[in-house]
């Protein structure tokens, strides 16, 4: 089992080195979003609502928007450590409680804990503690850059903490609209109504219940997969850079290339077939009439 977070538990001077894992899982069915036209899946770009061009991851910083319009911008570095100093912080048991004090509305997510290296012998100890007790220890934790309340208790053999809301982070009911301030029901309708509670109280057996509508989805997926009714998703072409290269190289010499070679070139090619003249034979050469020498 995956563990996402390592730290230690202590509850007055006892420390418990431990590993929480994940304890659920999502097992919602993820459905991509295509192009109807090409089957192509869609792409979401982060763009500036000003320049109105893509932003890089590099280009993106965090800020808080105190007012319309206003932001405090944090650095990384400075988010990253003041996550480092309050993660090393060990969870701390600050309170015991009842669980059934607790409603289950703060209830968050679950976890399950592990002792690490030399805790088992304390984490033990806490388990039995807490089953004596029927009691449930109240701690704080930061997990993903978030400080939680966390419940730490007891599930088959094996501690698990469920993080909880804190009371701002739960809405207040007295805000949900039209709800009746008064029971205007009679005594017959009350009665009616707990005789059927009773008629369809069981004893809760979670594997009973199952996602009917995830099931019939993935049997939908199925039947449209082997009746061979899938789409293939169109690919975009690219260029090789080689052959762009070679073309644009080719272009290149095909324009620079003088006119006067290329016609000289042709016309080399096309006398290079004819036979070549003979040579005339040249006519002995004359000699000169010698001088007369003059009488004296």
């Amino acid at each position: 089992m995956h563990t996402m977070w390592k730290g230690s538990i202590s509850f007055g001077l006892v420390n418990i080195p431990i590993k929480l894992h994940t304890a659920t899982e999502d097992k919602d069915i993820k459905l991509r979003t295509l192009h109807n036209k090409c089957h192509a899946p869609i792409k979401y770009e982060k763009i500036c609502t000003v320049c109105e061009e893509e932003v890089k991851p590099e280009d993106i910083v965090k800020a808080y928007e105190y007012t319309k319009g206003k932001f405090v911008v944090l650095d990384n570095e400075e988010l990253e450590k003041l996550r480092k100093e309050n993660e090393e912080k060990a969870v701390e048991i600050i309170d015991f409680v009842k669980i059934n004090e607790i409603d289950p509305i703060y209830f968050d997510r679950t976890y399950y804990m592990s002792p690490n290296e030399g805790g088992s012998k304390a984490y033990s100890l806490l388990r039995k503690a807490l089953q004596e007790s029927e009691k449930v220890g109240l701690a704080k934790i930061i997990i993903r850059s978030k400080e939680q309340l966390g419940v730490i208790r007891v599930y088959k053999n094996t501690l698990v903490m469920e993080t909880i809301h804190y009371p701002d982070e739960v809405r207040k009911a007295e805000d949900v609209p039209n709800v009746p301030a008064e029971d205007k029901v009679t005594d017959r309708e009350l009665e009616t109504a707990i005789l059927l509670i009773d008629q369809l109280t069981t004893t809760f057996e979670p594997e009973k219940y199952t996602d009917e509508y995830r099931t019939a989805l993935l049997e939908l997926i199925e039947s449209k997969r082997t009746g061979q009714e899938t789409v293939t998703a169109a690919t975009k072409e690219v260029a090789s850079n080689v052959t762009d290269l070679m073309a644009a190289l080719q272009a290149s010499i095909d324009r620079t290339k003088p006119a006067k070679p290329a016609a000289t070139s042709a016309l080399k090619t096309s006398t290079a077939d004819l036979p070549k003249p003979k040579k005339a034979t040249s006519a002995p050469r004359k000699k000169a009439p010698s001088k007369i020498k003059k009488e004296a």
